[in-house]
């Protein structure tokens, strides 16, 4: 059995100076390194466009940063906002939502294949999604160093004491129960993708992930504080919290893709090698 938890983590990873690195960015960097590592094994696997990888990795952060950020002010704090619209730009007093990002990555990701690769966005999809549930559960480290959005009290041996915000009762870890869910989220899309070639069931890769981060997410959810004062209204009417009403339809979506991908048949898509784009003569030199 654990005795519980005391914790007083400094926010800050180290400071040079004026400059301060703190967890959760660093949590963010390492994500976005892993991601675009493991995307760019996926790609050279299916003999993709290498040049794909940075402008797509251009899209996601830019969409990331910038939908999860819109995501908090309209989805949790539209009123305060709306009367400081400055404030807004200062993303560095923390307020970021997982849903706004994840509606921000999926236009992107659209306009991407509209626009870049003129492939189906499922590939992409199919891929992208794979370190996306690896960077959700390093933000949620990030959130534990940050002691911030935990859970309610409890007396499990596993209950934090979160010193640093005054807390003087254990709480439940919420940052840990999520993280812990997509860790295994993205074992499962790993596995997925390298031993079971699920790529070739165009969306199912996406549905399973869409499931596997959007229904923990749900259930850890009612046990977790509440964020914004204007939820309680939302909890005494419906019985859920905003957080739990955005997840709902990613549920349904990825039931439903998980569905579409198992009824159609296995499909393989063809992509130029990485020298494709090279002049012919080129080529004929290397041959």
């Amino acid at each position: 059995m654990l005795d519980v938890i005391f914790w007083n983590a400094n926010p800050i990873f180290f400071s040079l100076g004026p400059i301060s690195v703190r967890w959760y960015g660093l949590m963010f960097a390492i994500g976005f390194t892993l991601g675009y590592w493991i995307v760019a094994k996926m790609f050279r696997h299916e003999g993709a466009p290498e040049k794909w990888l940075g402008i797509l990795l251009g899209y996601v952060v830019v969409a990331t940063i910038v939908g999860a950020r819109l995501g908090h002010v309209f989805f949790y704090e539209w009123p305060y906002y709306s009367q400081h619209p400055m404030d807004i730009l200062k993303i560095w007093e923390g307020g970021l939502a997982s849903h706004g990002g994840t509606i921000a990555i999926i236009i992107a990701l659209f306009l991407f294949s509209r626009f870049v690769s003129h492939k189906p966005a499922s590939w992409f999809f199919d891929k992208l999604v794979v370190p996306v549930a690896l960077v959700g559960g390093l933000i949620r480290l990030g959130n534990l160093f940050n002691s911030e959005i935990y859970g309610g009290p409890t007396d499990l041996p596993w209950g934090f004491v979160f010193l640093r915000n005054g807390d003087v009762v254990a709480s439940h870890p919420t940052q840990i129960y999520e993280a812990l869910c997509y860790f295994a989220l993205f074992g499962l899309l790993m596995w997925m993708y390298w031993k079971k070639n699920a790529e070739e069931r165009p969306w199912l890769i996406t549905g399973v992930f869409f499931i596997g981060i959007f229904l923990p997410r749900f259930l850890i959810e009612f046990v977790k504080n509440v964020q914004v004062g204007s939820e309680y209204e939302l909890i005494a009417k419906y019985g859920m919290n905003l957080g739990q009403m955005l997840s709902v339809p990613f549920i349904i979506i990825g039931v439903g893709l998980v569905i579409w991908a198992l009824v159609h048949p296995r499909q393989h898509f063809s992509f130029p090698n990485k020298f494709a784009d090279e002049p012919a003569s080129s080529k004929s030199r290397r041959k």
